[in-house]
């Protein structure tokens, strides 16, 4: 059983050491496929990946036309039975999790997609909690709730994600939250929890690092909840209102 890592980049000099660290310590490291995307970046962050490549399958260094076209190219790339994200600011929570994961689907042999818990952390301090952000088993009623699981601790089956046509580059900011519309609607996914702690995801991401960002990922969120027949501006609030939650659960 193999399983897609892909990591999209661009100048990402500064934290992508740490991402490719917490690939290069998995006990299933053999199981790995890495993929790094990087969108030509002109800091440090080639250097770093050509440094790397004990550990990284295949990489390409070239323009895009942003985050989700760049996810998509990584998709093109990958050949493991099962495929998941693992961005620049982040890192894999344990040495053992990919390993446990792919113990997971081993046992049931019906399921399609896996996810399970995520840390929001310190930018400068990955060991410092910020935010936790623990998910739950997938109901249908969940979605006009606002819910959805931490999309970088989702992983799929690949035939899954190029059934459903990867990410709608129409959608700057709130691509990765209409694929999961798109794939919790989908009659054929079988999802498992995996109630564990995933990835450790660094604050400031391109979604709240300006108002305008705050703002454009609201208007987004509700595009992809009409466009998927999901629910409306409701959704949104308790989408968003459900967030306060999770900065107090890892105190």
């Amino acid at each position: 059983m193999q399983i897609s890592i892909i990591t999209v980049t661009y100048n990402s000099a500064h934290t992508l050491a740490s991402t490719i660290n917490s690939i290069k310590e998995q006990t299933a490291l053999k199981n790995i496929e890495y993929i790094v995307v990087d969108g030509n970046s002109t800091d440090e962050t080639v250097e770093l990946i050509k440094n790397n490549t004990d550990t990284i399958s295949h990489w390409i260094s070239e323009p895009d036309n942003g985050i989700y076209d760049a996810m998509n190219k990584g998709l093109k790339l990958a050949n493991g039975d099962w495929v998941g994200f693992l961005h620049a600011d982040d890192a894999l929570a344990s040495n053992s999790i990919v390993e446990e994961m792919l113990e997971v689907i081993a046992t049931n042999n019906t399921i399609n997609a896996l996810y399970g818990n995520l840390n929001y952390v310190q930018e400068n301090n990955i060991n410092k909690t910020v935010r936790h952000w623990k998910s739950q088993p997938f109901k249908t009623k969940l979605l006009k709730n606002g819910w959805m699981p931490p999309h970088p601790t989702l992983y799929l089956k690949r035939d899954l994600f190029l059934k459903l046509n990867g990410f709608d580059t129409r959608y700057k900011i709130a691509a990765d939250y209409d694929f999961i519309l798109r794939l919790f609607s989908n009659s054929e996914t079988q999802s498992y929890f995996l109630n564990k702690l995933i990835v450790n995801m660094r604050m400031g991401g391109a979604s709240n690092q300006s108002l305008s960002n705050i703002i454009q990922k609201s208007k987004e969120d509700y595009l992809a909840l009409k466009r998927n027949n999901i629910g409306g501006f409701s959704s949104l609030l308790i989408k968003n209102f459900s967030k306060l939650s999770q900065f107090f659960k890892h105190k």
